[in-house]
């Protein structure tokens, strides 16, 4: 992922965003894959189907990737990982995503459980995730070409906001199928501009020799949000009762909190200055 950022500077949101789309992309064939395979050889060989395929991928990737920069080894320090979180700027990007996390993946592990829940087909209800997946082709590489043009902290903000009101707007009133079709469709848009702006802004406040290092720092700390976020909203739908309604809220609260502390990054850049950023 960070050697995409070094060969890019003024077209970098859409580069991690073209990268980005890739897994939308798997996200797409790989549960109807397994599925299908489910049904006709049984789940061990669902999954050594799913392994060799992501093998081939991933041998064929590092036999092709490489950096513009030629690596430069030095003695590993855990200091190094650190030092950057002494950056305002770094700080509140690193903290937004951490609290965006939280809520993000929410959706897409009980967007299924909780429309079936509100009487939707099993059936049916099987295709909301890869629903949500493809638009989030368009999601991760529209808005990281808005976001070269108009600013990726701007675009990130927007798009952040967006997901937190589909959340709360859309998918905690739900009821019926066109309202669950409708929110995979529109937060697959949303949240996967976040996948693709994410790096961009650490990337853009960064010198391009720390993209590496300060990509892996933040993606150490905002993994321990994906980590969790999942069995807190477990727990709130066995406090409900089976009912969705607080992991909902959980999910968009945390999803706007986190919008309102990208809007403190863009602030410790620029202030309220209306300008490109």
């Amino acid at each position: 992922m960070s050697s995409t950022g070094t060969w890019f500077f003024k077209r970098r949101a859409l580069a991690f965003g073209i990268m980005a789309a890739g897994s939308s992309l798997g996200g797409v064939i790989l549960p109807i894959m397994v599925d299908h395979v489910i049904d006709q050889a049984g789940f061990p060989w669902a999954m050594r189907s799913a392994a060799f395929l992501l093998l081939a991928l991933l041998v064929y990737a590092n036999l092709t990737v490489r950096s513009r920069l030629p690596p430069s080894p030095k003695p590993w320090s855990l200091m190094e990982f650190i030092f950057p979180f002494q950056e305002l700027p770094f700080l509140l990007v690193v903290s937004a995503s951490f609290l965006f996390f939280f809520g993000m993946f929410l959706p897409f592990n009980y967007v299924i459980l909780s429309a079936e829940y509100h009487g939707m087909s099993q059936r049916l209800a099987a295709y909301l995730v890869p629903i949500l997946n493809a638009v989030s082709i368009f999601g991760r590489t529209i808005p990281g070409y808005i976001a070269d043009k108009s600013g990726r902290f701007n675009t990130m903000i927007a798009t952040s906001i967006l997901s937190a009101l589909l959340v709360l707007c859309l998918w905690l009133p739900a009821r019926g199928n066109i309202p669950y079709i409708l929110f995979a469709a529109f937060f697959g848009f949303s949240s996967g501009a976040f996948v693709s702006l994410a790096p961009a802004l650490v990337a853009q406040i960064s010198d391009i020799r720390q993209i590496g290092l300060r990509t892996g720092s933040m993606f150490a700390v905002i993994s321990v949000a994906a980590l969790c976020g999942n069995p807190i909203g477990g727990a709130l739908v066995s406090r409900e009762g089976g009912a969705y309604w607080g992991l909902q809220v959980f999910c968009g609260v945390m999803m706007a909190v986190g919008s309102v502390v990208f809007v403190g990054a863009r602030w410790s850049l620029v202030g309220w200055k209306v300008v490109k950023v």
